[in-house]
């Protein structure tokens, strides 16, 4: 492989140190196609004849049926996938093949390829992130009024509508889907061409390539398109980011299945039992789900050391980009599937929900709101007055609309039988009615344009 320069090969631990084919032959569908643009490009040029062009072509598409039929093979001597293919296409139409490395080297052939699954990655991503909102969309529409303590500090905190939860996380996964899409736009320039660092003196056409390849145009620039893996980083930034959401949820999920809560029964599909003790059924997905955003995440942290302190233009420490891209996006494609079949089959317990809203004292803000618009005393007098009723109904065990107007006027005469129309927990959530708030009419209209976004409408 490496010509006249060495006298002995590499040593076995040179040689397993060396070989990135366990890894990198998941990039032969992109080498294939690179290859076939390439070897295209120096036909036009007439670099290399019309008819080694054609040649080389029909013998890439034969090593492709190969590998779909079987698999790559791992031969460590080899390296990688780009050396496979070249060493297999000689093996079928011999020395013509090495015409197809002319103005190029594996610099940028990697760059490339991986480039390329990277941005059939965000694809991927953006399809199942889009999957998800729907469920959330369906979720929430039939959900629109349904009323559960929403928490700060994990402490019920005022009632909002379960549809207005679940449109919490819709707006997290759009969030999402629009960093996946950013990521996809800075990964449209082409490296093929770029050769080790330097370009060549080769007159090929980079336009050409960049157009058969789906790229919006070339780099600009060699040494930076050899050696940049800020795609593989914005890649892995985005599903960081829809990892932590979805870990999110996961946790509520969670937390809502226990019995304590007993807000949501997962589905069987999603569920596990115990070996020991026959009355369980474990959240098991969803605390997969939780455990794999800190693997995810840690895929980020690995390229972003790997890449931290590495001069222009390519070095081999490049070569464990791979590696943590397909390992979170592999996590990541679960996760996602995972989490879209929990919120499409999960069994909410509105009734339970609704309760807990109403044992939590969760409409104090609404007595507080009340006090300042009917009797016109400012907020932070309201606050207090309103604590001392939250206080004496914890002493007396009932909510705030069951405490009596005798035992409200005690702490402040101004209170008067009206409030009783406030202090429901239907009420509550019909008051907060502005711009994105909880109230099912807004939820309804956020629900509305959401379904029109994704195209349901």
């Amino acid at each position: 492989m490496w010509g006249g320069r060495f006298a002995e090969g590499p040593s076995a631990i040179m040689r397993e140190i060396n070989a990135s084919i366990p890894f990198d032959k998941a990039l032969w569908r992109q080498d294939i196609a690179a290859s076939k643009a390439h070897v295209a490009m120096l036909g036009a040029q007439g670099i290399v004849s019309a008819g080694d062009a054609t040649e080389i072509a029909a013998g890439l598409d034969k090593v492709a049926a190969e590998y779909e039929a079987n698999g790559v093979p791992e031969n460590w001597d080899l390296e990688d996938i780009h050396m496979t293919t070249e060493s297999r296409l000689a093996e079928l139409i011999g020395s013509v093949a090495g015409r197809l490395h002319t103005a190029r080297s594996r610099n940028d052939q990697v760059a490339t390829d991986f480039r390329l699954w990277v941005r059939e990655a965000c694809i991927q991503a953006d399809a199942a992130l889009g999957a998800l909102q729907v469920a959330l969309v369906t979720r929430a529409g039939e959900h629109a009024a349904s009323i559960m303590p929403g928490f700060t500090h994990l402490q019920t905190a005022q009632p909002v509508t379960l549809g207005h939860h679940l449109m919490a996380y819709y707006e997290m996964v759009a969030r999402d889907r629009s960093r996946f899409a950013d990521a996809h736009t800075r990964m449209s320039q082409c490296p093929l061409g770029s050769v080790a660092l330097a370009g060549t003196g080769f007159p090929i056409d980079r336009e050409m390539t960049a157009k058969a390849l789906d790229f919006t145009g070339p780099t600009r620039n060699s040494l930076d398109a050899v050696s940049d893996r800020d795609f593989a980083l914005d890649y892995l930034m985005a599903a960081t980011q829809c990892a932590l959401h979805l870990s999110r949820l996961a946790e509520e999920l969670i937390i809502w299945a226990s019995q304590p809560f007993g807000f949501v029964s997962l589905p069987d599909s999603l569920s596990t039992g115990s070996s020991i003790m026959p009355q369980k059924k474990n959240p098991d997905a969803a605390e997969l789900v939780r455990g794999h955003s800190g693997r995810i995440a840690g895929c980020l942290t690995s390229l972003m050391i790997t890449m931290k302190g590495l001069p222009l233009a390519y070095s081999k420490d490049m070569q464990d980009d791979k590696p943590p891209v397909f390992e979170a996006a592999g996590l990541l494609t679960l996760c996602l599937a995972a989490m879209t079949g929990m919120v499409e089959g999960a069994t909410f317990r509105t009734a339970r929900m609704r309760q807990a809203a109403e044992l939590g004292y969760a409409t104090a803000t609404d007595l507080a709101d009340w006090l300042v618009r009917q009797a016109n005393i400012p907020f932070r007098e309201a606050h207090h007055i309103t604590g001392n009723a939250v206080k004496l109904a914890e002493q007396k065990g009932v909510a705030l609309d069951q405490l009596t107007i005798k035992d409200l006027q005690l702490i402040d005469p101004r209170i008067d039988e009206r409030v009783y129309a406030a202090l429901s927990v239907e009420a509550s959530v019909a008051a907060r009615a502005s711009y994105g708030g909880t109230a099912p009419e807004q939820v309804r209209l956020r629900i509305a344009e959401a379904r029109l976004a994704l195209g349901l409408e």
